[in-house]
Protein backbone atom coordinates (compact mmCIF):
# COMPACT_ATOMS: atom_id res chain seq x y z
CA UNK A 1 0.00 0.00 0.00
CA UNK A 2 1.16 3.53 -0.79
CA UNK A 3 2.47 4.94 2.49
CA UNK A 4 0.58 8.17 1.78
CA UNK A 5 -2.70 6.24 1.93
CA UNK A 6 -1.95 4.52 5.24
CA UNK A 7 -3.37 7.28 7.51
CA UNK A 8 -6.55 7.39 5.41
CA UNK A 9 -6.84 3.59 5.63
CA UNK A 10 -6.42 3.64 9.41
CA UNK A 11 -9.10 6.32 9.79
CA UNK A 12 -11.44 4.33 7.59
CA UNK A 13 -10.68 1.17 9.55
CA UNK A 14 -11.62 2.90 12.82
CA UNK A 15 -15.16 3.27 11.46
CA UNK A 16 -15.27 -0.22 9.98
CA UNK A 17 -18.05 -2.59 11.12
CA UNK A 18 -15.30 -5.16 11.72
CA UNK A 19 -13.80 -3.07 14.56
CA UNK A 20 -15.90 -3.99 17.60
CA UNK A 21 -13.80 -2.88 20.56
CA UNK A 22 -13.02 0.69 21.57
CA UNK A 23 -10.74 2.49 24.00
CA UNK A 24 -12.84 4.43 26.48
CA UNK A 25 -11.33 7.26 28.51
CA UNK A 26 -12.57 8.54 31.87
CA UNK A 27 -11.29 11.17 34.29
CA UNK A 28 -12.01 10.69 37.99
CA UNK A 29 -11.16 13.65 40.24
CA UNK A 30 -11.24 12.67 43.91
CA UNK A 31 -12.47 15.79 45.71
CA UNK A 32 -14.21 16.75 48.94
CA UNK A 33 -17.74 18.10 48.91
CA UNK A 34 -20.11 19.56 51.48
CA UNK A 35 -23.63 18.19 51.43
CA UNK A 36 -26.66 17.97 53.70
CA UNK A 37 -28.43 14.69 54.37
CA UNK A 38 -30.62 13.75 57.33
CA UNK A 39 -30.72 17.48 58.19
CA UNK A 40 -26.98 17.35 58.90
CA UNK A 41 -24.16 18.85 56.82
CA UNK A 42 -20.68 17.37 56.47
CA UNK A 43 -17.72 17.25 54.12
CA UNK A 44 -17.00 13.91 52.48
CA UNK A 45 -14.89 12.40 49.72
CA UNK A 46 -16.39 12.00 46.23
CA UNK A 47 -15.45 11.36 42.62
CA UNK A 48 -16.16 14.40 40.45
CA UNK A 49 -18.25 15.86 43.26
CA UNK A 50 -20.90 13.14 42.94
CA UNK A 51 -22.23 10.46 45.29
CA UNK A 52 -22.83 8.01 43.76
CA UNK A 53 -20.03 8.83 41.35
CA UNK A 54 -20.20 8.73 37.54
CA UNK A 55 -21.30 5.54 35.80
CA UNK A 56 -18.57 3.90 33.77
CA UNK A 57 -19.95 2.63 30.42
CA UNK A 58 -18.21 0.19 28.09
CA UNK A 59 -18.95 -2.73 25.79
CA UNK A 60 -17.68 -6.26 26.04
CA UNK A 61 -14.02 -6.44 24.93
CA UNK A 62 -13.43 -2.68 25.22
CA UNK A 63 -10.31 -1.21 26.82
CA UNK A 64 -10.99 1.23 29.65
CA UNK A 65 -8.56 3.92 30.79
CA UNK A 66 -9.48 5.83 33.95
CA UNK A 67 -7.19 8.62 35.12
CA UNK A 68 -7.72 9.02 38.88
CA UNK A 69 -6.35 12.24 40.37
CA UNK A 70 -6.30 12.62 44.15
CA UNK A 71 -7.21 16.11 45.42
CA UNK A 72 -8.02 15.13 49.03
CA UNK A 73 -5.92 14.65 52.16
CA UNK A 74 -6.39 10.86 52.21
CA UNK A 75 -4.60 8.21 50.18
CA UNK A 76 -6.96 6.65 47.62
CA UNK A 77 -7.33 3.62 45.36
CA UNK A 78 -10.23 2.51 43.17
CA UNK A 79 -11.30 -1.12 42.75
CA UNK A 80 -13.29 -2.19 39.69
CA UNK A 81 -15.36 -4.77 41.52
CA UNK A 82 -16.03 -7.82 39.34
CA UNK A 83 -13.73 -6.82 36.46
CA UNK A 84 -11.55 -9.87 35.96
CA UNK A 85 -8.41 -7.83 35.21
CA UNK A 86 -7.01 -10.49 32.88
CA UNK A 87 -3.22 -10.23 33.35
CA UNK A 88 -3.73 -6.60 34.49
CA UNK A 89 -3.67 -7.01 38.26
CA UNK A 90 -1.86 -3.66 38.57
CA UNK A 91 -5.22 -2.01 37.88
CA UNK A 92 -7.31 -4.07 40.32
CA UNK A 93 -7.11 -1.45 43.05
CA UNK A 94 -6.99 -2.92 46.60
CA UNK A 95 -4.45 -0.86 48.53
CA UNK A 96 -1.25 -2.70 49.47
CA UNK A 97 -2.41 -5.80 47.60
CA UNK A 98 -2.00 -4.85 43.93
CA UNK A 99 -0.77 -1.28 44.29
CA UNK A 100 0.45 1.35 46.67
CA UNK A 101 -2.21 4.03 47.13
CA UNK A 102 -2.47 7.22 45.11
CA UNK A 103 -1.15 9.88 47.46
CA UNK A 104 -2.57 13.42 47.71
CA UNK A 105 -1.75 15.44 44.60
CA UNK A 106 -0.88 12.37 42.52
CA UNK A 107 -2.56 10.55 39.62
CA UNK A 108 -2.70 7.00 38.29
CA UNK A 109 -4.23 5.62 35.09
CA UNK A 110 -6.14 2.36 35.59
CA UNK A 111 -5.96 0.33 32.37
CA UNK A 112 -8.06 -2.80 31.88
CA UNK A 113 -10.22 -4.63 29.37
CA UNK A 114 -13.77 -5.95 29.64
CA UNK A 115 -12.88 -9.14 27.78
CA UNK A 116 -15.61 -11.77 27.98
CA UNK A 117 -17.74 -9.72 30.35
CA UNK A 118 -21.07 -7.97 30.05
CA UNK A 119 -23.57 -6.77 32.66
CA UNK A 120 -23.63 -4.63 35.80
CA UNK A 121 -20.73 -4.25 38.22
CA UNK A 122 -19.52 -1.48 40.54
CA UNK A 123 -16.42 0.52 41.32
CA UNK A 124 -15.47 1.78 44.77
CA UNK A 125 -12.59 3.02 46.86
CA UNK A 126 -10.53 0.17 48.30
CA UNK A 127 -8.67 1.73 51.20
CA UNK A 128 -9.89 2.30 54.78
CA UNK A 129 -13.65 3.12 54.71
CA UNK A 130 -13.66 5.65 51.87
CA UNK A 131 -15.98 3.49 49.80
CA UNK A 132 -18.81 4.78 52.03
CA UNK A 133 -19.05 7.70 49.57
CA UNK A 134 -16.61 6.81 46.77
CA UNK A 135 -18.55 4.38 44.60
CA UNK A 136 -20.46 4.10 41.33
CA UNK A 137 -21.79 1.76 38.67
CA UNK A 138 -20.06 -0.10 35.85
CA UNK A 139 -22.31 -0.92 32.89
CA UNK A 140 -20.82 -3.28 30.30
CA UNK A 141 -23.08 -3.56 27.28
CA UNK A 142 -23.01 -6.58 24.94
CA UNK A 143 -21.00 -6.33 21.75
CA UNK A 144 -22.72 -4.40 18.98
CA UNK A 145 -25.22 -6.61 17.18
CA UNK A 146 -25.51 -9.00 20.14
CA UNK A 147 -28.83 -8.84 21.96
CA UNK A 148 -29.65 -9.73 25.55
CA UNK A 149 -30.74 -13.36 26.14
CA UNK A 150 -34.06 -12.02 27.41
CA UNK A 151 -36.72 -9.63 26.01
CA UNK A 152 -35.09 -6.33 25.06
CA UNK A 153 -36.16 -3.63 27.53
CA UNK A 154 -37.48 -0.27 26.43
CA UNK A 155 -35.25 1.59 28.87
CA UNK A 156 -32.58 0.94 31.49
CA UNK A 157 -32.19 2.44 34.96
CA UNK A 158 -29.35 2.07 37.47
CA UNK A 159 -30.20 1.89 41.18
CA UNK A 160 -27.35 1.95 43.70
CA UNK A 161 -27.98 1.15 47.36
CA UNK A 162 -25.65 2.52 50.02
CA UNK A 163 -25.22 3.61 53.63
CA UNK A 164 -24.89 7.08 55.12
CA UNK A 165 -23.24 8.28 58.33
CA UNK A 166 -23.86 11.76 59.71
CA UNK A 167 -20.36 11.58 61.16
CA UNK A 168 -17.12 11.56 59.24
CA UNK A 169 -16.68 7.89 58.30
CA UNK A 170 -12.90 7.93 58.72
CA UNK A 171 -13.43 9.24 62.26
CA UNK A 172 -15.89 6.39 62.90
CA UNK A 173 -13.24 3.91 61.76
CA UNK A 174 -10.46 5.53 63.81
CA UNK A 175 -12.60 5.51 66.95
CA UNK A 176 -13.40 1.81 66.49
CA UNK A 177 -9.76 0.89 65.92
CA UNK A 178 -8.71 2.83 69.03
CA UNK A 179 -11.34 1.18 71.22
CA UNK A 180 -11.07 -2.34 69.80
CA UNK A 181 -14.89 -2.43 69.66
CA UNK A 182 -17.37 -2.52 66.76
CA UNK A 183 -17.78 0.78 64.89
CA UNK A 184 -20.87 2.95 65.08
CA UNK A 185 -23.55 1.83 62.65
CA UNK A 186 -24.74 4.02 59.77
CA UNK A 187 -27.63 6.44 60.24
CA UNK A 188 -29.56 5.56 57.07
CA UNK A 189 -29.59 3.55 53.90
CA UNK A 190 -29.55 5.37 50.58
CA UNK A 191 -31.04 4.85 47.12
CA UNK A 192 -29.01 6.60 44.41
CA UNK A 193 -27.60 8.81 47.16
CA UNK A 194 -31.00 9.78 48.62
CA UNK A 195 -31.70 8.89 52.23
CA UNK A 196 -35.49 9.18 52.09
CA UNK A 197 -37.61 10.44 54.99
CA UNK A 198 -36.59 9.48 58.53
CA UNK A 199 -38.11 10.47 61.88
CA UNK A 200 -37.41 14.14 62.55
CA UNK A 201 -36.14 14.92 59.05
CA UNK A 202 -38.19 15.06 55.85
CA UNK A 203 -36.69 14.22 52.48
CA UNK A 204 -38.15 13.83 49.02
CA UNK A 205 -36.04 10.74 48.41
CA UNK A 206 -35.45 9.15 45.04
CA UNK A 207 -38.17 8.81 42.39
CA UNK A 208 -38.10 6.17 39.66
CA UNK A 209 -40.13 7.56 36.74
CA UNK A 210 -41.79 5.04 34.41
CA UNK A 211 -44.28 5.01 31.52
CA UNK A 212 -47.24 2.65 31.31
CA UNK A 213 -46.64 -0.34 29.06
CA UNK A 214 -42.85 0.00 29.05
CA UNK A 215 -40.36 -2.62 30.24
CA UNK A 216 -37.34 -1.46 32.23
CA UNK A 217 -34.04 -3.18 32.93
CA UNK A 218 -33.14 -2.19 36.50
CA UNK A 219 -29.45 -2.51 37.27
CA UNK A 220 -29.45 -2.83 41.08
CA UNK A 221 -26.20 -2.55 43.05
CA UNK A 222 -25.56 -3.03 46.76
CA UNK A 223 -22.73 -0.61 47.53
CA UNK A 224 -23.38 -0.59 51.29
CA UNK A 225 -20.42 -1.08 53.61
CA UNK A 226 -21.85 -3.50 56.15
CA UNK A 227 -25.50 -4.29 55.45
CA UNK A 228 -27.19 -6.96 53.38
CA UNK A 229 -30.35 -5.54 51.86
CA UNK A 230 -33.79 -6.40 50.50
CA UNK A 231 -35.24 -4.41 47.57
CA UNK A 232 -38.96 -4.35 46.83
CA UNK A 233 -41.41 -2.30 44.72
CA UNK A 234 -45.04 -2.23 45.81
CA UNK A 235 -47.47 -3.92 43.43
CA UNK A 236 -44.83 -5.04 40.93
CA UNK A 237 -43.11 -8.31 40.14
CA UNK A 238 -39.45 -8.38 39.15
CA UNK A 239 -37.87 -10.88 36.74
CA UNK A 240 -34.25 -11.64 37.68
CA UNK A 241 -32.04 -12.04 34.58
CA UNK A 242 -28.49 -11.46 35.84
CA UNK A 243 -26.37 -11.65 38.98
CA UNK A 244 -22.86 -10.18 39.30
CA UNK A 245 -22.69 -9.57 35.53
CA UNK A 246 -23.50 -13.20 34.68
CA UNK A 247 -26.78 -14.15 32.99
CA UNK A 248 -29.10 -16.42 34.96
CA UNK A 249 -32.19 -18.45 34.12
CA UNK A 250 -34.98 -15.87 34.51
CA UNK A 251 -37.30 -16.19 37.49
CA UNK A 252 -39.96 -13.95 38.96
CA UNK A 253 -39.98 -12.56 42.48
CA UNK A 254 -41.28 -9.56 44.40
CA UNK A 255 -38.19 -9.21 46.61
CA UNK A 256 -34.50 -8.96 45.69
CA UNK A 257 -31.80 -9.87 48.21
CA UNK A 258 -28.22 -8.68 47.86
CA UNK A 259 -25.07 -8.66 49.96
CA UNK A 260 -22.59 -5.77 49.79
CA UNK A 261 -20.74 -5.93 46.47
CA UNK A 262 -23.42 -7.94 44.69
CA UNK A 263 -25.40 -6.74 41.67
CA UNK A 264 -28.71 -7.96 40.27
CA UNK A 265 -30.39 -7.05 36.97
CA UNK A 266 -34.17 -7.37 36.83
CA UNK A 267 -36.89 -6.67 34.29
CA UNK A 268 -39.69 -4.44 35.56
CA UNK A 269 -42.95 -4.22 33.60
CA UNK A 270 -44.79 -0.95 34.15
CA UNK A 271 -48.12 -2.76 33.98
CA UNK A 272 -49.98 -1.37 36.98
CA UNK A 273 -52.42 1.51 37.22
CA UNK A 274 -51.12 5.05 36.89
CA UNK A 275 -50.01 6.21 40.32
CA UNK A 276 -47.26 6.25 42.91
CA UNK A 277 -45.77 3.08 44.43
CA UNK A 278 -43.47 2.60 47.39
CA UNK A 279 -39.92 1.34 46.85
CA UNK A 280 -38.47 -0.10 50.08
CA UNK A 281 -34.88 -1.01 50.90
CA UNK A 282 -34.62 -2.85 54.20
CA UNK A 283 -31.75 -4.65 55.96
CA UNK A 284 -31.37 -8.36 56.57
CA UNK A 285 -29.80 -9.49 59.83
CA UNK A 286 -30.28 -12.89 61.47
CA UNK A 287 -27.64 -12.42 64.18
CA UNK A 288 -27.82 -10.62 67.55
CA UNK A 289 -25.44 -7.78 66.63
CA UNK A 290 -25.83 -4.06 66.01
CA UNK A 291 -26.84 -2.90 62.54
CA UNK A 292 -28.66 -0.07 60.80
CA UNK A 293 -32.34 -1.07 60.83
CA UNK A 294 -33.62 2.04 59.03
CA UNK A 295 -35.83 1.35 56.01
CA UNK A 296 -34.94 3.57 53.06
CA UNK A 297 -37.95 4.80 51.12
CA UNK A 298 -38.20 5.80 47.45
CA UNK A 299 -41.09 5.87 45.02
CA UNK A 300 -41.96 4.59 41.56
CA UNK A 301 -44.14 7.11 39.75
CA UNK A 302 -45.98 6.60 36.49
CA UNK A 303 -46.02 9.33 33.87
CA UNK A 304 -49.33 11.32 33.93
CA UNK A 305 -49.83 10.58 37.63
CA UNK A 306 -51.79 13.55 39.07
CA UNK A 307 -50.23 15.69 41.82
CA UNK A 308 -50.29 14.47 45.43
CA UNK A 309 -51.43 10.89 44.80
CA UNK A 310 -51.84 8.30 47.51
CA UNK A 311 -48.79 6.01 47.64
CA UNK A 312 -49.45 2.30 47.19
CA UNK A 313 -47.66 0.56 50.06
CA UNK A 314 -46.13 -2.87 50.48
CA UNK A 315 -45.17 -5.22 53.29
CA UNK A 316 -41.47 -5.34 54.04
CA UNK A 317 -39.53 -8.51 54.85
CA UNK A 318 -38.76 -9.33 58.44
CA UNK A 319 -35.24 -8.37 59.54
CA UNK A 320 -34.38 -12.04 60.06
CA UNK A 321 -36.22 -13.45 57.02
CA UNK A 322 -33.69 -16.23 56.46
CA UNK A 323 -36.12 -18.47 54.49
CA UNK A 324 -36.69 -15.60 52.05
CA UNK A 325 -32.97 -15.07 51.49
CA UNK A 326 -32.38 -18.82 51.10
CA UNK A 327 -35.17 -19.14 48.54
CA UNK A 328 -33.83 -16.23 46.51
CA UNK A 329 -30.27 -17.57 46.54
CA UNK A 330 -31.43 -21.10 45.65
CA UNK A 331 -33.37 -19.72 42.66
CA UNK A 332 -30.21 -18.39 40.99
CA UNK A 333 -28.95 -20.70 38.24
CA UNK A 334 -26.52 -20.01 35.41
CA UNK A 335 -28.10 -19.67 32.00
CA UNK A 336 -25.77 -22.45 30.75
CA UNK A 337 -26.74 -22.02 27.10
CA UNK A 338 -24.72 -22.64 23.96
CA UNK A 339 -23.78 -18.95 23.85
CA UNK A 340 -23.20 -18.66 27.60
CA UNK A 341 -22.03 -22.04 28.92
CA UNK A 342 -21.27 -22.72 32.57
CA UNK A 343 -17.71 -24.05 32.51
CA UNK A 344 -17.71 -25.58 35.98
CA UNK A 345 -14.45 -27.31 36.99
CA UNK A 346 -15.32 -30.99 37.38
CA UNK A 347 -12.03 -31.95 38.98
CA UNK A 348 -10.23 -30.21 41.85
CA UNK A 349 -6.47 -29.66 42.17
CA UNK A 350 -6.62 -27.55 45.34
CA UNK A 351 -9.27 -28.51 47.90
CA UNK A 352 -9.35 -25.76 50.53
CA UNK A 353 -11.38 -25.38 53.72
CA UNK A 354 -11.53 -21.89 55.27
CA UNK A 355 -13.13 -21.48 58.70
CA UNK A 356 -14.44 -17.96 59.38
CA UNK A 357 -13.98 -16.82 62.97
CA UNK A 358 -14.20 -13.73 65.15
CA UNK A 359 -11.75 -13.56 68.02
CA UNK A 360 -10.18 -11.39 70.72
CA UNK A 361 -6.52 -10.42 70.63
CA UNK A 362 -4.49 -8.44 73.18
CA UNK A 363 -4.40 -4.67 72.64
CA UNK A 364 -2.38 -2.60 75.10
CA UNK A 365 -3.72 0.68 73.69
CA UNK A 366 -7.37 -0.39 73.92
CA UNK A 367 -9.41 0.51 77.04
CA UNK A 368 -10.39 -3.12 77.66
CA UNK A 369 -6.93 -4.49 76.92
CA UNK A 370 -8.20 -6.46 73.96
CA UNK A 371 -9.67 -5.89 70.51
CA UNK A 372 -12.06 -7.72 68.22
CA UNK A 373 -10.43 -9.42 65.26
CA UNK A 374 -11.52 -11.78 62.53
CA UNK A 375 -9.69 -14.62 60.85
CA UNK A 376 -9.63 -17.33 58.20
CA UNK A 377 -8.13 -20.58 59.50
CA UNK A 378 -7.10 -18.64 62.60
CA UNK A 379 -4.97 -16.21 60.57
CA UNK A 380 -5.82 -12.54 61.06
CA UNK A 381 -4.40 -11.02 57.89
CA UNK A 382 -1.92 -8.19 58.35
CA UNK A 383 -1.69 -5.76 55.45
CA UNK A 384 1.87 -4.98 54.38
CA UNK A 385 3.25 -1.48 53.89
CA UNK A 386 4.04 -2.14 50.24
CA UNK A 387 2.24 -3.87 47.39
CA UNK A 388 1.99 -7.66 47.54
CA UNK A 389 1.86 -7.82 43.74
CA UNK A 390 5.07 -5.81 43.43
CA UNK A 391 6.76 -7.99 46.04
CA UNK A 392 5.69 -11.07 44.09
CA UNK A 393 6.64 -9.65 40.67
CA UNK A 394 10.10 -8.49 41.80
CA UNK A 395 10.62 -11.43 44.18
CA UNK A 396 11.07 -9.15 47.20
CA UNK A 397 11.69 -11.17 50.34
CA UNK A 398 10.22 -10.49 53.76
CA UNK A 399 6.90 -8.99 52.63
CA UNK A 400 4.80 -12.16 52.77
CA UNK A 401 5.01 -15.92 53.00
CA UNK A 402 3.15 -18.38 50.77
CA UNK A 403 2.15 -20.81 53.52
CA UNK A 404 -1.46 -19.82 54.20
CA UNK A 405 -3.05 -22.95 55.72
CA UNK A 406 -5.33 -24.96 53.43
CA UNK A 407 -7.33 -26.16 56.44
CA UNK A 408 -7.99 -24.92 60.00
CA UNK A 409 -5.11 -25.69 62.38
CA UNK A 410 -7.59 -27.16 64.87
CA UNK A 411 -10.74 -29.03 63.86
CA UNK A 412 -13.69 -28.23 66.11
CA UNK A 413 -17.49 -28.17 66.02
CA UNK A 414 -17.64 -25.05 63.88
CA UNK A 415 -21.31 -24.26 64.43
CA UNK A 416 -21.57 -25.75 67.91
CA UNK A 417 -19.48 -25.50 71.07
CA UNK A 418 -16.55 -23.17 70.41
CA UNK A 419 -12.95 -23.49 71.63
CA UNK A 420 -12.06 -21.79 74.91
CA UNK A 421 -9.10 -20.01 73.30
CA UNK A 422 -10.35 -17.47 70.75
CA UNK A 423 -7.07 -15.67 70.18
CA UNK A 424 -5.84 -15.64 66.58
CA UNK A 425 -2.46 -15.54 64.89
CA UNK A 426 -1.38 -12.51 62.88
CA UNK A 427 0.34 -12.92 59.55
CA UNK A 428 0.73 -11.83 55.93
CA UNK A 429 0.39 -15.32 54.53
CA UNK A 430 -0.71 -16.09 50.96
CA UNK A 431 -1.72 -19.31 49.21
CA UNK A 432 0.07 -20.21 45.94
CA UNK A 433 -1.74 -21.67 42.93
CA UNK A 434 -0.27 -23.07 39.74
CA UNK A 435 -1.54 -21.47 36.55
CA UNK A 436 -4.69 -23.15 35.21
CA UNK A 437 -5.14 -25.31 38.31
CA UNK A 438 -8.66 -25.84 39.62
CA UNK A 439 -9.69 -24.71 43.08
CA UNK A 440 -12.49 -25.59 45.46
CA UNK A 441 -13.00 -23.56 48.63
CA UNK A 442 -15.38 -24.51 51.41
CA UNK A 443 -16.15 -21.30 53.30
CA UNK A 444 -17.37 -22.44 56.70
CA UNK A 445 -19.16 -20.11 59.10
CA UNK A 446 -18.63 -20.60 62.82
CA UNK A 447 -20.45 -19.71 66.03
CA UNK A 448 -17.45 -17.93 67.55
CA UNK A 449 -18.58 -14.79 69.50
CA UNK A 450 -21.20 -13.62 66.96
CA UNK A 451 -22.22 -15.88 64.06
CA UNK A 452 -23.58 -14.03 61.03
CA UNK A 453 -23.75 -14.04 57.25
CA UNK A 454 -20.41 -13.19 55.59
CA UNK A 455 -20.37 -12.03 51.93
CA UNK A 456 -17.03 -13.05 50.42
CA UNK A 457 -15.57 -11.40 47.32
CA UNK A 458 -12.80 -12.88 45.17
CA UNK A 459 -10.80 -10.45 43.05
CA UNK A 460 -9.67 -11.36 39.54
CA UNK A 461 -12.20 -14.15 39.04
CA UNK A 462 -15.75 -15.28 38.86
CA UNK A 463 -16.50 -18.53 40.67
CA UNK A 464 -19.29 -21.08 40.59
CA UNK A 465 -21.35 -21.62 43.75
CA UNK A 466 -21.63 -25.41 43.57
CA UNK A 467 -23.17 -25.97 47.00
CA UNK A 468 -24.27 -24.46 50.29
CA UNK A 469 -25.93 -25.63 53.44
CA UNK A 470 -26.48 -25.18 57.15
CA UNK A 471 -24.37 -26.53 59.97
CA UNK A 472 -20.95 -28.08 59.49
CA UNK A 473 -19.84 -29.10 56.01
CA UNK A 474 -19.81 -32.89 55.64
CA UNK A 475 -16.99 -33.84 53.22
CA UNK A 476 -18.55 -37.25 52.57
CA UNK A 477 -22.23 -36.42 52.09
CA UNK A 478 -22.47 -32.77 51.02
CA UNK A 479 -20.44 -33.04 47.76
CA UNK A 480 -22.97 -35.63 46.54
CA UNK A 481 -25.47 -32.78 46.26
CA UNK A 482 -23.20 -30.31 44.45
CA UNK A 483 -24.63 -28.66 41.35
CA UNK A 484 -21.98 -29.11 38.65
CA UNK A 485 -24.34 -28.38 35.75
CA UNK A 486 -25.77 -24.88 36.09
CA UNK A 487 -24.58 -23.32 39.38
CA UNK A 488 -24.74 -19.55 39.57
CA UNK A 489 -21.54 -17.74 38.58
CA UNK A 490 -20.65 -14.81 40.86
CA UNK A 491 -17.81 -12.72 42.24
CA UNK A 492 -19.37 -12.26 45.71
CA UNK A 493 -21.28 -14.84 47.75
CA UNK A 494 -22.82 -14.81 51.22
CA UNK A 495 -21.76 -17.55 53.61
CA UNK A 496 -24.96 -18.23 55.58
CA UNK A 497 -25.12 -17.74 59.32
CA UNK A 498 -24.17 -21.08 60.86
CA UNK A 499 -23.56 -22.66 57.47
CA UNK A 500 -21.17 -23.11 54.57
CA UNK A 501 -20.70 -22.38 50.87
CA UNK A 502 -18.66 -24.31 48.29
CA UNK A 503 -17.15 -22.41 45.34
CA UNK A 504 -15.01 -23.51 42.40
CA UNK A 505 -12.88 -21.64 39.88
CA UNK A 506 -10.00 -22.19 37.48
CA UNK A 507 -6.84 -20.22 38.32
CA UNK A 508 -6.17 -18.97 34.78
CA UNK A 509 -5.40 -15.33 35.63
CA UNK A 510 -1.84 -14.75 36.92
CA UNK A 511 -1.21 -12.25 39.69
CA UNK A 512 -2.05 -11.65 43.34
CA UNK A 513 -5.77 -11.76 44.08
CA UNK A 514 -7.55 -10.68 47.24
CA UNK A 515 -10.25 -12.79 48.95
CA UNK A 516 -12.10 -10.98 51.73
CA UNK A 517 -15.36 -10.46 53.53
CA UNK A 518 -17.20 -7.54 51.92
CA UNK A 519 -18.55 -6.37 55.26
CA UNK A 520 -16.06 -3.56 55.72
CA UNK A 521 -15.99 -3.97 59.49
CA UNK A 522 -14.74 -7.56 59.10
CA UNK A 523 -12.19 -6.66 56.43
CA UNK A 524 -10.82 -4.09 58.88
CA UNK A 525 -10.61 -6.79 61.54
CA UNK A 526 -8.50 -9.04 59.28
CA UNK A 527 -11.05 -11.32 57.57
CA UNK A 528 -9.06 -11.56 54.36
CA UNK A 529 -6.27 -13.38 52.55
CA UNK A 530 -4.76 -13.45 49.06
CA UNK A 531 -3.83 -15.97 46.39
CA UNK A 532 -0.70 -15.95 44.29
CA UNK A 533 -1.42 -17.36 40.83
CA UNK A 534 1.86 -18.11 39.08
CA UNK A 535 2.48 -17.32 35.41
CA UNK A 536 1.84 -20.00 32.84
CA UNK A 537 4.29 -21.20 30.21
CA UNK A 538 3.62 -18.62 27.48
CA UNK A 539 3.57 -14.81 27.32
CA UNK A 540 -0.24 -14.65 27.09
CA UNK A 541 -0.38 -16.66 30.33
CA UNK A 542 1.79 -14.15 32.20
CA UNK A 543 1.10 -10.87 33.98
CA UNK A 544 1.78 -7.64 32.17
CA UNK A 545 4.73 -5.64 33.51
CA UNK A 546 3.87 -2.83 35.92
CA UNK A 547 2.87 0.51 34.39
CA UNK A 548 5.31 3.42 34.57
CA UNK A 549 2.96 5.54 36.68
CA UNK A 550 2.28 2.88 39.30
CA UNK A 551 2.11 4.73 42.66
CA UNK A 552 4.93 4.34 45.14
CA UNK A 553 4.52 3.65 48.84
Amino acid sequence: MDSRLLPIFLVALSFSPFVHSLVRHYKFSVISKNSTRLCSTKSFVTVNGQCPGPTLYAREDDTVLVRVTNHVKYNITIHWHGIKQLRSGWSDGPAYVTQCPIQPGQSFVYNFTTTGQRGTLLWHAHITWLRATVYGAIVILPKRGISYPFPTPDKEKTIILGEWWKSDVEAVLNEAESSGLPPNISDAHTINGHTGPVPGCTSRGYTLHVESGKTYLLRIINAALNDELFFKIAGHKLTVVEADASYVKPFETDTIFMSPGQTTNVLLSADQGVGKYLIAVTPFMDAPIGFDNVTSIATLRYKTTPPYPTTTLTTIPALNATPLTSHFIDSLRSLNSKEYPARVPLTVDHSLFFAITVGLNPCDACPTGSKLVSALNNITFVMPTTSLLEAHYYNVKGVFTDDFPAHPPIVFNYTGTQPANIQTNNGTRLYRLNFNSTVQIILQGTAMIAPENHPFHLHGYNFFVVGQGSGNFDPEKDPLGFNLVDPVERNTIGVPNGGWVAIRFRANNPGVWFLHCHLEVHTTWGLKMAFIVDNGNSPHESSFPPPNDLPKC
